[in-house]
């Protein structure tokens, strides 16, 4: 079957041309306007020489340009291979050389970096939106957009790969996953109707598009339905609650440290009516928090989902305040099936004491992993994707996720997870952000220790903490060690890296 996932730009460019697509800054575009400059985009990269099915890396932030880049490669008939705008020059290299990209679209503040990745990996042409002078070795990302628009859609298959999406390489090097046209077009229009998105919707776009939650949940959802993207190129919270008022936002997509970090402001005066929806995903969301932000934000409902890059994006959602269970990951979404199985693989019966881990099947399963025909064999069995997330379902047929499988901790011989440590430390109302890893013991394997950053002005010490998880927790559960840090380390996406914290 013909299909190209650019197909969803064109269709609500043709039912609503002058519809804003698009607010960066004080500009905004059209979906007309991104149809056509996307459109030179794709006679550009054709024009030098580049072939349907090879791959083209963009390395942009939140801005126009990623969205003229991305849907100009699927217009081609390439593959997009987003990449973080952070890497350094190995990475960078790594990255081209493993997805065999044939060109780099980066950005001029990156353009150092870049274009020594791109020679190491053997002299990769690139080109950088730049707004003052070009870096040596880039050429102007203007020059692919001075090409006239043919107006095609390169015809793909729509089990071709559309993106190759790496994964963020927490056990050895990232390894880039397929997706197909297919799957990127089902994994938005299942979330969006989850989600309820309508034409009306106006969402933030502070997740980066670079990763599979900004890139399938929020702009390839917003495409697909007509709606709104006003782009932040970075976060700050007060350039989210800008947002919300300046352009009406009514849907905002972010992981809990977003939210932990707008907790703190002060919203005095403000007006966040239009604010209706908030989508938490990346990492479990602690209950406390969800309680804190509906009650700051009056009439916004917080709605958690889960899904991986390997699930272009979303799998399970919880779609309604009046259906949501807190701390829950929701139901599987339309057409993806979810299961819990133990060890021998066979599946767990219902409840909290039957953790087993959480594998999925659908067409949102990506192809495999680019090159690694191993890697893919043992993620992949029967169809079911082995997530590494260990999880349970409960009688409602509601699944929750205790915690990455690698994540666990097994002090003396007891299994302790980390995120029911976290509940207990958000709990206290000192406490803004909290980590618990397994640290190596001679004499019991492993020990819990928590990493904790206080909220601004307060106070409390190591040995209140301590004992305030000795009240909520049993005796093996409790964290021994408690380490108090200006704040975590993050990635890209606002995600505590908890490997960091490891050591």
């Amino acid at each position: 079957m013909s299909f190209n996932l650019a197909t969803i730009l064109r269709e609500s460019a043709e039912t609503a041309p002058d519809k804003p697509l698009v607010h960066a800054g004080e500009h905004s575009l059209t979906y007309a306007q991104v149809d056509e400059i996307s459109g030179r985009v794709a006679s550009g990269l054709l024009a030098l020489g580049l072939e349907p099915g090879d791959k083209v890396a963009i390395q942009l932030p939140n801005l126009p340009q990623f969205l003229f880049g991305y849907f100009g490669i699927l217009k081609a008939g390439l593959v997009v291979v987003p990449l973080n705008p952070l890497l350094t020059a190995p990475e960078v290299a790594y990255h081209l050389t493993d997805s065999d990209a044939r060109l780099l679209i980066t950005f001029e503040q990156f353009a150092a970096a870049a274009t020594q990745g791109a020679r190491e990996a053997g002299g990769v042409p690139t080109y950088a939106v730049a707004y003052g002078a070009l870096p040596d070795g880039t050429r102007d990302f203007e020059e692919l957009i001075a090409a006239e628009d043919s107006g095609e859609i390169h015809p793909t298959s729509s089990d071709d790969t559309a993106v190759l999406l790496y994964t963020s390489g927490t056990t050895g090097k990232p390894k880039g996953a397929e997706l197909t046209h297919f799957q990127l077009y089902m994994n938005c229009t299942a979330s969006g109707e989850v989600f309820g998105v309508s034409s009306a919707d106006i969402s933030a776009a502070v997740l980066p598009l670079f990763h599979v939650f900004g890139l399938s949940s929020v702009l390839n959802v917003t495409v697909r339905f007509g709606s709104s993207l006003v782009l932040i190129p970075r976060f700050e919270p007060e350039a989210v609650l800008d947002a919300v008022e300046r352009h009406g936002v009514t849907i905002f997509s972010g992981v809990p440290t977003m939210y932990f970090a707008l907790l703190q402001l002060d919203v005095t005066g403000r007006d966040l009516s239009s604010l209706r929806a908030a989508v938490s995903g990346g990492a479990s969301i602690p209950g406390e928090v969800i309680r804190a932000f509906e009650e700051k934000f009056p009439g916004v409902i917080v709605l958690e989902g889960y899904g991986l890059s390997e699930t272009a994006s979303t799998a399970t959602f919880n779609i309604s305040a009046e259906q949501r269970k807190v701390l829950s990951i929701g139901k599987p979404i339309w057409g993806v099936q979810v299961r819990v199985v133990g060890a021998d693989g066979r599946d767990l019966p219902p409840g909290e004491d039957h953790v087993g881990e959480i594998v999925v099947r659908g067409h949102n399963i990506m192809k495999g992993y680019y090159k690694k025909p191993e890697a893919t064999a043992e993620a992949i069995r029967d169809g079911w994707f082995r997530t590494g997330d260990l999880g349970y379902r409960d009688d409602d047929g509601y699944f929750f996720v205790v915690d990455r499988l690698k994540d666990l901790v097994i002090r003396g011989g007891y299994n302790v997870y980390p995120r029911e440590v976290e509940e207990v430390l958000y709990g206290h109302p000192a406490v803004a952000e909290a980590a618990v890893v397994g640290r190596p013991d001679d004499r019991l394997g492993e020990e819990v220790a928590a990493y904790v950053a206080l909220k601004p002005g307060a106070d409390a010490d190591v040995e209140a903490l301590a004992a305030y998880c000795r009240e909520r927790l049993a005796a093996y559960k409790y964290p021994r060690e408690i380490h108090l840090l200006p704040e975590l380390p993050k990635g890209s996406t606002g995600k505590i890296l908890k490997r960091r914290l490891r050591g």
